[in-house]
């Protein structure tokens, strides 16, 4: 939805597109920042908790979009919401190793991955519609941050496997 409408939304709200390109290269700067720092912190961190952390800032920053009207806040949002754009990914992809087995990673996150995109067009589509006929995109981005601290919450109700030893870790 932000890859498609974000700039549209900001020219609505008074910015040149030059301004909203700007702050969206800002969101990809951070964006770049935050997955690395992500697939740190997945290898240290429980990944359910760093999801409810990633989701709840998407949310946050969501909900806050629709508010903004000037330079700060606008590049406030790019960098919140850069932060945690793609960083959900390594959390997601340890959690389906945990569940689904190292060897079955590929196919399981590709359909995780396929769902979300689903999701992302779904979510995208409407976004245009509710541009089309309220006016703005102000119900769209409140409705999607919603959604999003619900995920970051449900990501805690996943429940983990514990790994069982493998005979190389095994001691001698």
């Amino acid at each position: 939805m932000i890859g498609q409408h974000f700039i549209s939304h900001a020219v609505d709200h008074g910015f040149t597109a030059v301004a909203a390109s700007g702050a969206l290269a800002v969101m990809g700067a951070y964006n770049f920042v935050g997955t690395i720092a992500s697939g740190w912190l997945t290898d240290r961190r429980d990944p359910r908790k760093l999801l409810l952390i990633y989701y709840g800032f998407r949310g946050v920053s969501l909900l806050f979009l629709p508010f903004v009207h000037d330079t700060l806040g606008i590049l406030a949002f790019s960098v919140l919401f850069g932060l945690d754009y793609i960083a959900t990914v390594p959390p997601t992809v340890a959690l389906v190793a945990d569940a689904f087995g190292r060897h079955n990673v590929g196919i399981v996150y590709g359909w995780v991955f396929a769902a979300h995109q689903l999701g992302a067009a779904i979510a995208a589509w409407v976004a245009g519609v509710v541009r089309e006929h309220v006016g703005d995109y102000a119900a769209a981005f409140v409705a999607a941050g919603w959604i999003a601290i619900i995920a970051g919450f449900a990501a805690l109700a996943i429940r983990r496997r514990t790994p069982t030893p493998t005979a190389a870790a095994a001691p001698v």
